[in-house]
């Protein structure tokens, strides 16, 4: 089987414009349609992907997989509250309702791998948990013992506001949105 770390090989040719499958569909819009969509985002294509994540958010996903942008990745899960707790990593929301993980203080790949592993084998983790665990436990390792694939660390910035209020201001200004669920940029972006 074919595993997401070894599909990051470079690809010859266009990049991909999504990280999923896709495949090239053509339509007819009435003309203000096609406006409404060109205000959301000039390419057509991912207005309609950004108009659909909240239907895409409610299918249910993988515990944990890979997003893949150009030669990175990165890995999104499906948020749970025994992840921060047993990790200390943070997750950071995504707009379909999954999550990027991120470290709040330092800390290595090698000591996340051993921090979940260990909560693997607690039997007390709930089905649910355990398979968030044990899929992300599976992409370290893929990661880890590819020859084409390094785990590199990276930061992100990420908003926290002081007031639940304070954000959706924040957004508003620096970020004029049609939708306020729909974030006009969304993290992370893929290559062009």
């Amino acid at each position: 089987m074919d595993s997401p770390v070894n599909n990051m090989s470079r690809r010859r040719g266009r990049p991909r414009k999504f990280s999923s499958p896709s495949r090239a569909v053509t339509l007819t819009l009435p003309l203000p349609v096609v406006d409404a969509l060109s205000a959301i985002d000039s390419d057509l294509s991912r207005a309609v992907v950004r108009l659909t994540q909240p239907v895409i958010a409610n299918q249910p996903h993988p515990p944990a997989e890979l997003a893949v942008f150009g030669r990175r990745a990165v890995i999104i899960v499906n948020p749970t509250r025994t992840l921060e707790e047993r990790t200390g990593i943070d997750l950071v929301p995504l707009p379909d309702g999954r999550a990027l993980i991120s470290f709040d203080s330092p800390g290595t790949i090698a000591a996340l791998e051993l921090r979940i592993e260990d909560a693997i084998e607690d039997r007390r983790l709930s089905r649910d948990d355990q398979a968030i665990f044990e899929a992300i436990a599976g992409i370290l390792k893929t990661a880890r013992r590819s020859n084409d694939t390094v785990l590199v660390e990276r930061n992100i910035i990420v908003l926290e506001a002081r007031r639940p209020s304070a954000l959706a201001r924040t957004t508003r200004r620096g970020l004029p949105a049609k939708s306020p669920r729909l974030p006009r940029r969304s993290l992370p972006t893929p290559n062009r």
